[in-house]
């Protein structure tokens, strides 16, 4: 492990800058803000496993030197701006469409849902995400893994993904709490109605904004 020991201060770095990037508010959490208080904790980090899946699988483009190709050609990163917006619009017609027709759903217990369409959903969120591909061309100009081995992109990597299911397994538990879950019992329709209009405007900065 020894060979590790003069990646770290690079390690740390990049680690800082996914950090700030997993933590802060977005369109990941307004998806767990609505799959934590209709289904609960352990639906809310399915979808935060794909969330973080998503990140690594931007990670080891980023590497590969794909993400800097998107952000090369501008009628790629313009296809991937579009095909994002048009995922967060969708969102946005379900949440709508759950604010005028709320479903019924007990506080005490999540149903039991799809696994792997919740996992699917967070990870086509993540992937579509041209910020989170800034964030990792970011990451990238640390150099934290450069003239590592396989065992120092390995450990980043996996470093990474335990980064990101932290920040946002943090925002899942904390959405799908019991709190959370009463008020979305008592106002459900005004809840729905807020993501609908959150991701509407996510959806629109993403098509309209220019790199």
């Amino acid at each position: 492990m020894s060979e590790l020991i003069p990646f770290l201060p690079g390690f740390a770095a990049a680690y800082a800058i996914l950090l700030v990037a997993a933590s802060s508010p977005g369109p990941a959490v307004a998806m767990l803000l609505g799959i934590g208080v209709a289904r609960g904790r352990g639906s809310a980090l399915v979808a935060t496993a794909g969330i973080s899946s998503g990140s690594i699988v931007l990670n080891l483009a980023t590497m590969a030197g794909v993400s800097l190709l998107l952000t090369q050609a501008a009628w790629a990163m313009s296809l991937l701006r579009l095909l994002g917006s048009a995922y967060l619009a969708w969102l946005a017609i379900g949440a709508f469409r759950r604010a005028i027709n709320p479903p019924t759903v007990s506080v005490g217990a999540a149903p039991a849902g799809s696994w792997l369409r919740l996992f699917s959903a967070g990870f086509l969120l993540q992937v579509t995400n041209p910020k989170a591909v800034a964030f990792w061309l970011a990451i990238a100009a640390v150099g934290a893994t450069e003239g590592g081995g396989a065992l120092v992109v390995g450990l980043f990597v996996l470093g990474a993904f335990l980064i990101s299911f932290a920040c946002h397994g943090a925002w899942a538990l904390l959405l799908s709490s019991t709190p959370f879950r009463a008020a979305d019992a008592r106002a459900r329709r005004g809840i729905e109605a807020a993501r609908g209009g959150l991701f509407t405007g996510f959806a629109l900065r993403m098509a309209t904004e220019r790199s």
